[in-house]
C-alpha cells in the first residue's frame, strides 16, 4: 500500500507519571507536581500545573524548585507506571497489531487495516481515548495523519486531552507556521545555526536554498527538506523485544575519587548482569553512561565477543570504558553513572555461578 494511503496514529499520554500520581492521590490534584529524584536529580515528569511555572521534564530538580517554590515532588514508582502502561498498550493491540512503542506512555499505531472494522482514523482515535479514560482514568492526546512524522507533530498541538487530524491536503497549512524545532533532530546547536540563516519556521525550512540546508545538515539536507514538507516513508514497526538492559544511579554527592567510581561501577554491573540473567539474555555490546556535575552526558560502548552475561565480564569492560573517558576528562566530578548491555540475544548458556 502506498504510504500516502496509510492512517497512522501517535498516542501520547498527558504528563504520564505525574498524572498517575494525581489520579492515585486526590490531594495532589490541582497541585504543581513533579516526579523525580531529590534536589540533585532531574524531573522525570511534570504536571500541567507545574508546567505553568516553566517546569519541564529533564530539568534539574534544583532549577524546578527555583521556578516553583511550592513544587510537590514525588519519588518515581516505575513498577506501578509499567503496570498502567501495560493496560494502555493492551488497548492499542485490541485495535491493531502494528503498535510501535516509543516509551511507556507513547506509541505509533498503524490502523490502516483496522478501518474496515472500526471506522476511520478519527473514529479509532476517539475509541482509544475513551477506552484509556474508562480503564485508567487518564487522558491521552492523539495525532492522526498519513505518516509517523506528521502524526507525532499533530499529537502535540492540542495538549492535554487533544485530538488533532492533519490530512495530506492541509499538511503545509498546518505545518508551515510551526517553529522549526518541531522537526525531529533539530537540537539547540542546530537551531542556533538555522536562526542565524533566518530559518525560523517549518515553511522557512521547506523553502530554504539548497546551499543553506547543506551547510547545516550536510548529506541529510534533502531528507530534512522532505520532513519539513511532511514527507515520511517510515513504516510502523511492532517491536516488543527489549533493545537494552541497564542500571544507573544519580548520586547525592558527586563522585570524584576513582575508587568510589569503580565501586559503583561494579555494583551497577552486578545489577545489569542480574537483569540479563532474569531475561535469559546476553549482551553483544557493553556501554557506560556518564553525567558530569554540569549535566553534560556522555556514553561509551564496546562490542563484546563472546557476548557478555556475567557481572565480572561486564564490570571489566565498563571499567576500561570509564578509564578511557577519564583519561580525556581528568579531574571531573560525576553525578550519574550507568552500565548497560545492548545488541541482546538469547543466552546460550546460563551463568552457573550467578545468584
Amino acid at each position: 500500500m502506498s504510504p500516502d494511503m496509510r492512517t497512522i496514529l501517535h498516542v501520547d499520554m498527558d504528563a504520564f507519571y505525574a498524572s498517575v500520581e494525581q489520579r492515585d492521590n486526590p490531594e495532589l490534584r490541582g497541585q504543581p507536581v513533579v516526579v523525580g529524584g531529590d534536589t540533585r536529580g532531574v524531573v522525570a515528569a511534570a504536571s500541567y500545573e507545574a508546567r505553568e511555572f516553566g517546569v519541564r521534564s529533564a530539568m534539574s530538580m534544583a532549577d524546578a524548585r527555583r521556578r516553583c517554590p511550592n513544587l510537590v515532588r514525588i519519588r518515581p514508582r516505575m513498577a506501578h507506571y509499567k503496570s498502567v502502561s501495560r493496560q494502555i498498550f493492551a488497548i492499542f493491540r485490541q485495535l491493531t497489531p502494528l503498535v510501535e512503542g516509543l516509551s511507556m506512555d507513547e506509541a505509533f499505531l498503524d490502523v490502516t487495516a483496522s478501518r474496515r472494522l472500526f471506522g476511520n482514523g478519527v473514529d479509532i482515535a476517539h475509541r482509544i481515548k475513551n477506552s484509556i479514560l474508562e480503564e485508567t482514568r487518564l487522558t491521552a492526546s492523539v495525532g492522526v495523519a498519513g505518516n509517523k512524522l506528521v502524526a507525532k507533530i499533530a499529537s502535540d498541538l492540542d495538549k492535554p486531552d487533544g485530538l488533532t487530524v492533519i490530512t495530506a491536503r492541509d499538511v503545509h497549512d498546518r505545518l508551515d507556521p510551526l517553529p522549526v524545532e518541531v522537526i525531529p533532530g533539530i537540537g539547540h546547536q542546530t537551531l542556533n545555526r538555522l536562526h542565524h540563516l533566518n530559518i525560523r519556521t517549518v515553511r522557512d525550512l521547506r523553502l530554504a536554498p539548497d546551499r543553506d540546508l547543506e551547510s547545516v545538515f550536510g548529506r541529510f539536507a534533502q531528507r530534512t527538506r522532505e520532513r519539513a514538507s511532511g514527507i515520511d516513508r517510515r513504516a510502523v514497526v511492532a517491536e516488543r523485544e527489549e533493545k537494552s538492559i541497564s542500571a544507573e544511579e544519580t548520586y547525592d554527592v558527586d563522585l570524584e575519587d576513582r575508587n568510589d567510581m569503580e565501586r559503583e561501577l561494579r555494583r551497577l554491573a552486578e545489577t545489569t548482569a542480574q537483569r540479563l540473567r532474569k531475561s535469559e539474555l546476553q549482551a553483544g555490546t557493553v556501554q557506560v553512561k556518564i553525567r558530569q556535575s554540569d549535566f553534560r552526558t556522555f556514553t561509551r560502548q564496546c562490542s563484546v565477543q563472546p557476548p557478555a552475561v556475567s557481572a565480572e565480564q561486564i564490570y571489566h569492560i565498563a571499567s576500561e570504558l570509564l578509564g578511557a573517558w577519564l583519561a580525556e576528562n581528568a579531574d571531573t566530578r560525576i553525578r550519574l553513572l550507568g552500565v548497560g548491555g545492548s545488541k541482546l540475544s538469547p543466552a546460550e548458556q546460563p551463568d552457573l555461578f550467578g545468584p
